[in-house]
């Protein structure tokens, strides 16, 4: 196998604005282009600065892919997150921009392993530890891969991928491959961070992309998909309880530390154990407030969420009631009760009921639970419910206690910094993560 090229959809707008650093060849004319562009969809057609293309996309290629760029203007980061923002990103690669939904995509072509440097760098410091860096680069590489393949396998098979169920007492959505049938991977935290190389690099992260190069988790001759958040709150969470319902013995529940904590009951599907763990902060690798650990894994925008391990919101009768409606589409009235319905291995909710004077339904997984109750998402959905002023048996406030950062399966990032401060070797980190997996060079 040789190192395969991918294909990254960074931006989705009406308009796409962007600036060639150096000479890019127009695939569909032959024209040599160089700085300022804008590409617009009017009428059926794309339009490449005011003129009509006669293709369906519009390809550039760099004539020198060594010294040539591209700068994308006004990308979106942290998409539906509490620090979304704008910015401009530079790529290295060739330019794809298709036509979506009526509005456009720009999608970038580049090898593996560049893209890697970039997601490195993107989705932590690239000051880190050289064992968490070289772990990372394993992870985010079997990741893409896994993805690749699982596109191409879902593309070939008659069977449509559906990630909805839904009855008139229960609705379960779990968020996936289903947004990307024109590329592999997106650019934002659904998928991995990817910000080009607008992000500083350092030689560390070259290093620990080259001394990594075409290394892969495997599990029964198949590359692992190796699934990672910011913080699973001290223990991670199975796959099939966030995802599609398929079991991979590599992504199951495991202690973020190198001995169960005493004084806990581990069995968190349970309510009262549950509650007990995320009430309280059991040592784990994660469980850590060094600043200098915590930059090597959060970037300035992620340095702004200061509670991760243990954390705690909360809102007003009217603020969830108008929040629930807005999220879900759905009139509940007044909220009466949160109530948990069904539990995974780290505590985090695979099921929420949410009982409101109008209506009562079920939702589920994990991710449409964090949306529908919060602006952007919930750091998890790990947390137990307490209602408060209580009026005509009408709670006028809800607090909610949860535990850790993201949907918690595979690597915890904040655990795994420590672990590299501890002295954990980067093989160590994985194969405390990923259990029963192996080790495996793809391509040279």
């Amino acid at each position: 196998m040789t190192q395969p090229t991918i294909k990254v959809g960074i931006m989705y707008e009406p308009e796409i604005r962007f600036v060639l650093n150096g000479y890019h060849l127009l695939r569909e004319t032959g024209e040599i282009l160089n700085g300022l562009q804008t590409v617009t969809y009017s009428d059926g057609k794309i339009l490449l600065n005011g003129v009509a293309v006669k293709t369906a996309s519009v390809v550039l290629n760099p004539v020198d892919p060594k010294t040539a760029s591209f700068d994308l203007l006004d990308v979106t980061i942290g998409i539906h997150f509490h620090w979304e923002r704008k910015e401009n990103q530079r790529f290295k690669g060739s330019l794809c921009v298709i036509v979506e939904d009526e509005k456009l995509t720009a999608i970038n072509d580049i090898p593996l392993e560049d893209y890697l440097e970039s997601v490195i760098s993107s989705e932590m410091s690239a000051t880190s530890s050289i064992e968490l860096l070289k772990a990372h680069a394993v992870i985010s590489r079997s990741w893409l891969l896994a993805q690749v393949i699982k596109g191409k396998e879902l593309k070939q098979s008659a069977q449509k991928y559906n990630p909805v169920s839904e009855t008139a007492t229960e609705y379960i959505r779990w968020y996936d491959r289903e947004d990307h049938q024109n590329f592999d991977v997106c650019a934002d935290d659904h998928c991995q961070r990817y910000q080009g190389i607008t992000r500083q690099t350092s030689p560390l992260v070259s290093e620990a992309i080259n001394e990594t190069f075409g290394l892969v988790l495997m599990h029964n001759g198949k590359v692992c998909d190796a699934r990672f958040s910011k913080s699973c709150g001290g223990v991670a969470e199975t796959f099939e309880n966030v995802w599609e319902p398929e079991i991979h013995p590599y992504l199951q529940a495991i202690v973020d530390n190198a001995e169960k904590p005493a004084g806990f009951d581990l069995e968190l599907t349970n309510e009262t154990a549950a509650e007990n763990w995320i009430r309280n902060a059991p040592a784990a690798f994660c469980n850590t407030h060094d600043k200098h650990v915590l930059s090597q894994v959060l970037n300035d925008y992620d340095q702004e969420t200061t509670d991760f391990y243990r954390w705690k919101v909360s809102y007003s009768q009217a603020v969830i009631s108008e929040l629930v409606a807005r999220k879900s589409g759905r009139d509940f009235g007044e909220i009466i009760d949160l109530i948990p319905v069904e539990r995974g291995n780290s505590g985090r909710l695979k099921k929420l009921k949410i009982v409101g004077s109008k209506r009562t339904l079920t939702i589920g997984k994990e991710l449409e639970i964090r949306k529908t109750l919060s602006e952007s998402h919930l750091y998890s959905s790990a947390f137990v419910v307490d209602k408060l002023k209580i009026e005509n048996g009408i709670p006028q406030e809800f607090v909610l206690t949860g535990a850790g950062w993201g949907h918690g399966v595979g690597l915890c990032q904040i655990g795994a910094a420590v672990m590299g401060e501890k002295g954990y070797a980067f093989e160590e980190i994985l194969m405390h993560y990923f259990r029963g997996a192996e080790l495996e060079k793809l391509y040279e």
